[in-house]
């Protein structure tokens, strides 16, 4: 499969294998196909056999969309192909060759063949159903069904009428020209068009059986030695029609007026063969002998154009899609495939599917095994000793020059490409990160300043997940508010902001080092994350200081602190209104083996229990307890949302073996009795594994 970008058209020759320059195709042929072309493995051969062993002459589809014929040589014939099994129905063969075939039905049942040597033969579903002969030689053919007559044009003034309901030929309509080219029908009011040879178009009406207007077209023509002949004609609807003259120029008529609405030249000074409209996508298709174009019929546009190496005689589209299958001088009748002029046809809708996942191959009019270069180009490769020599073949202001031997001299010559592709790398990253410089100095907003540039700061980070965060912030117009509306401030005298404030300062810290490549010392960190905190929560009470201490392993005796055996009992504290301290106290029960212990911690007062104090982490677990026994912690904070009290108890150790044996009997007599509560509301899974291995089989 070859693709072609013509003006952002994509057009897929489903058959086409690697482009080869017409100067080694009879030396490739003499060679034979010994060794099988890699690109052979790519082609598509959408129906099987669709070929002809020598020249494709003619093609149709028929209009129920279910077959295609065409005609070729050598020997003359007629193959039928159906696309519901996309191979071939039947072959004939004629005794000459055909000149323009119709098809007389929905399907393949009904046809009618004019060939070169003045016979016309009708055809029916099991073959040749009649053969007879016109008086001059014939050059097109169409039918008039609600008539039933097939109307053939030639080398003479007369429009021949075969009726095929009655079997016999009637009066002739007699024109002014010499001879005819073309002749088509319009479907809406069944007036009969022709075109002549002296560049006229005639049309006739069946009810009158007269000619009831003619419309001289070469007269709108640039002026030339040889009187143009309109060689196609093809209506698009009831008014408009197109007609295709020997100098390559297609002319768009209104029948109503005598000026063309258009003229397109092919800009080839060859005949137009064939003419078709598109009337979903506003296309018109011309052919000649050199290319298919397809343009747009209101602007005169050029939308894409189909070339090949051999050329074309005739084409066939199919109604509402972009498929195109030609018939050239050549054994292969290719297929076209344009995605833009539509949908592929039912019968192949896999191509819609196959195009989306081929990659997209440009060609720029230059064959693969071959370079073009111009007379400078091959100086700078230093190859210019190599002219008039079998190695470069000449072409317009250039030469062709085998790859191979190109892209040896190209990497001989360029021996320092590699510096230069260094140079233009560390060139393109150094643009690369000056927008990012710009940028972080362009006009902060009024409004949240800081964050506006830290956001900018991490639009231009690394991190992809905090670099889209940022954008988001920045460029969303749902966030425009937090830095336009002054209510939306930080305020930076809030309790909330007081509290993170130690924690920015830190991170600024690290940032300011950062950028200064200071090396710190892990002590001395330790150290700076200590004092940070204390000042964070320099607002501690006493009582928690001594707290801290007693965690750090100071064995020293507190005021008050009345501990004794027994476990401790904690009551809870009602909070105060005040922001001052609040008295601790010790209160002995009546029989003296219980302790209440309380300790009420000032508003604001940060006390984690998830992770304490650095230096009763490096303790261990024993000595952790034993340092926390008999303690009794009752915390009081703010944290913006209102006032919270917590307390913590540690049961003291027994100082007998019996209160030891008594707490283990507790423990093991709750631990059992929850184990047994537990079974209880635990439902095993058994039956349900069961149920689920009987459903599945």
């Amino acid at each position: 499969m070859l693709v072609t970008d013509i003006n952002n058209v994509k057009i897929y020759n489903l058959s086409g294998g690697k482009s080869i320059p017409e100067w080694l195709v009879d030396r490739k042929r003499k060679q034979g196909s010994k060794k099988k072309q890699a690109s052979s493995d790519r082609r598509i051969e959408l129906i099987q056999d669709f070929d002809m062993p020598g020249v494709a002459t003619a093609i149709a589809i028929t209009p129920d969309g279910q077959y295609v014929l065409a005609t070729g040589t050598y020997k003359p014939r007629v193959k039928c192909f159906e696309v519901s099994n996309l191979s071939l129905k039947f072959e004939r063969c004629f005794d000459s060759e055909v000149e323009k075939f119709e098809i007389l039905s929905d399907d393949y049942s009904k046809m009618a063949f004019l060939h070169a040597d003045r016979y016309v033969e009708i055809h029916a579903a099991p073959g040749r159903h009649y053969r007879l002969r016109i008086p001059r030689f014939g050059r097109d053919i169409v039918y008039h069904k609600p008539t039933c007559d097939l109307l053939l044009v030639g080398t003479s003034a007369d429009i021949y009428r075969l009726n095929l309901e009655r079997g016999q030929f009637l009066l002739p309509y007699t024109t002014a020209a010499s001879a005819i080219d073309s002749v088509t029908v319009n479907r809406e009011h069944q007036m009969i068009c022709v075109g002549t040879q002296e560049g006229t178009i005639e049309a006739w009406d069946y009810r009158d059986k007269a000619c009831c207007g003619t419309l001289d077209v070469a007269r709108n023509l640039p002026p030339s030695k040889e009187v143009p002949s309109i060689t196609a004609l093809e209506f698009k609807n009831g008014l408009t029609i197109a007609a295709g003259t020997s100098t390559g120029h297609v002319l768009l008529y209104d029948i109503r007026g005598r000026s063309p609405i258009a003229v397109k030249d092919h800009l080839n000074q060859l005949p137009i063969k064939k003419i078709r409209f598109q009337g979903e996508q506003k296309s018109v298709y011309s052919l000649d002998a050199a290319m298919l174009k397809i343009w747009d019929e209101s602007t005169l546009k050029q939308k894409a154009c189909v070339e090949s190496s051999s050329n074309f005689n005739d084409f066939a589209h199919f109604p509402g899609s972009g498929l195109f299958l030609f018939a050239e001088e050549d054994t292969k009748m290719l297929p076209y495939y344009v995605p833009s002029e539509g949908p592929a046809p039912r019968w192949c809708s896999f191509l819609d599917n196959l195009v989306e996942d081929i990659e997209s191959e440009t060609v720029h009019n230059l064959y693969d095994d071959y370079k073009f270069v111009t007379k400078q180009e091959l100086a700078d490769l230093k190859l210019d000793h190599l002219e008039g020599t079998s190695m470069l073949r000449a072409y317009m202001h250039g030469f062709f020059i085998d790859i191979r031997l190109y892209k040896q001299a190209k990497s001989v010559s360029d021996t320092f490409a590699f510096d230069g592709f260094r140079k233009e790398k560390i060139r393109k990253q150094i643009e690369a990160a000056r927008p990012a410089r710009i940028q972080l100095k362009s006009a902060l907003p009024e409004v949240n300043r800081d964050l506006a540039q830290q956001l900018m700061e991490e639009e231009h980070m690394r991190n992809a997940k905090r670099s889209a965060i940022a954008k988001g912030l920045l460029r969303d117009d749902r966030f425009k508010g937090m830095f336009q509306n002054p209510d939306f401030e930080v305020d930076k005298e809030a309790n909330e902001y007081r509290i993170l404030s130690a924690v920015l300062q830190r991170s600024e810290r690290d940032k300011a080092r950062r950028k200064e490549n200071v090396v710190v010392d892990p002590e001395e960190e330790q150290n700076d994350e200590q004092s940070t905190d204390d000042d964070l929560y320099s607002e501690k009470s006493e009582s928690e200081r001594e707290g801290d201490k007693e965690d750090e392993g100071m064995d020293e005796e507190r005021p008050g602190k009345g501990a004794r055996n027994g476990k401790a009992n904690v009551r809870p504290q009602k909070l105060g209104n005040g922001r001052g301290k609040e008295s601790s106290g010790v209160r002995n029960d009546e029989e003296g083996d219980e302790a209440e212990f309380s300790l009420d911690v000032e508003e604001g007062a940060n006390f984690n229990i998830i992770q304490p104090s650095r230096k009763l982490q490096t303790v261990s677990l024993g000595k952790r307890v034993t340092k926390l026994d008999h303690t009794t912690t009752t915390a009081q904070f703010d944290n913006g949302i209102g006032k919270r009290e917590i307390t913590f108890t540690t049961a003291a150790r027994s100082r007998g073996g019996k209160d030891e044996e008594r707490d283990r009997s507790r423990y093991q007599a709750a631990l059992k009795k929850h184990k047994e509560e537990r079974r209880k509301v635990i439902r095993s899974a058994k039956g349900v594994i069961r149920k689920a291995v009987t459903k599945k089989f």
